[in-house]
């Protein structure tokens, strides 16, 4: 675990003759939600040597799928932090798609996001830009709802991602549903008529062990702060995936709540992370 105290990550990622970045709106028909979609992406521009025009795969900008939480969209990242310039530090791309309140699930009474945002999604972003498809070099990140997106598709596909990131999530989605805010509406929408989804591959916990024995798996980064209504999942979840063999490094911030100003923070530290590790 790292303290708020020993945790002054060095901030790299601040600075460094900021490359030139676009921002696009990419609309396009989800076959998987059957209906149009739009995504926010922040792509480093073409005369720095990279975006459309890149010249080899080496030029190709690594890409982060960045996750909303339960009350938002694919504008919040853009509007409440400064992820455009911590990724204009680096040759860094930056995805965000919106889900509405899936929690990231094929809904059982409505629409298959799952399917949008581990398949469709990434195909259509290599389809439509060009954007690095080395695993080492893609990252999934999320907060809250957006948190427990980014570990099911890390835990799930291991070998897809160089690093994923949770921030204040939703990390036992069991104990959110069935020990702690039971909505039966909300419920019957996403699971149907099933009773607990522990066990199941909608369970983190499942999932690290299901994959434990990965070939490769990425470099966790997990953080919350310790008045955040979620702070109470970590523990139990960090221990776990220590013990499923996960490398792991956990941040906790005293005093934090379930904010922005944090998750402007961790954003920033999770990209100077993945640039340390690599």
């Amino acid at each position: 675990m790292i303290s708020e105290t020993a945790a002054e990550l060095p901030l790299r990622c601040i600075d460094k003759g900021e490359r030139k970045m676009a921002f696009l709106q990419v609309q396009f028909f989800s076959a998987a939600l059957n209906v149009a979609s739009t995504v926010n992406v922040i792509l480093p521009e073409a005369d720095q040597g990279i975006g459309v025009e890149a010249s080899s795969a080496g030029d190709l900008p690594d890409v982060l799928y960045l996750l909303h939480g339960y009350s938002d969209d694919h504008s919040i990242w853009m509007r409440r932090t400064s992820v455009e310039r911590y990724a204009a530090a680096h040759n860094l791309a930056v995805v965000m798609p919106a889900v509405n309140h899936s929690f990231y699930f094929n809904e059982a009474h409505g629409e298959r996001y799952w399917d949008y945002v581990s398949e469709e999604l990434p195909a259509v972003m290599h389809r439509f830009l060009r954007l690095t498809d080395d695993p080492e070099r893609t990252f999934v990140a999320g907060l809250s709802m957006g948190g427990y997106g980014a570990m099911r598709l890390a835990l799930t596909y291991p070998e897809r991602f160089g690093a994923a990131a949770s921030f204040s999530g939703c990390v036992d989605l069991a104990n959110l549903f069935y020990e702690e805010e039971p909505d039966g509406e909300q419920h019957f929408r996403l699971f149907g008529d099933l009773e607990d989804i522990r066990g199941t591959d909608a369970d983190t916990f499942c999932l690290m062990e299901a994959n434990a024995d990965a070939p490769r798996k990425p470099a966790l980064y997990v953080s919350c702060g310790t008045a955040d209504f979620l702070y109470h999942q970590h523990k139990p979840f960090i221990s776990a995936l220590r013990e499923n063999g996960w490398d792991v490094t956990f941040y906790e911030k005293k005093g934090a709540i379930h904010e922005w100003g944090f998750w402007d923070e961790q954003i920033r530290f999770f990209i100077d992370f993945i640039y340390r590790k690599k």
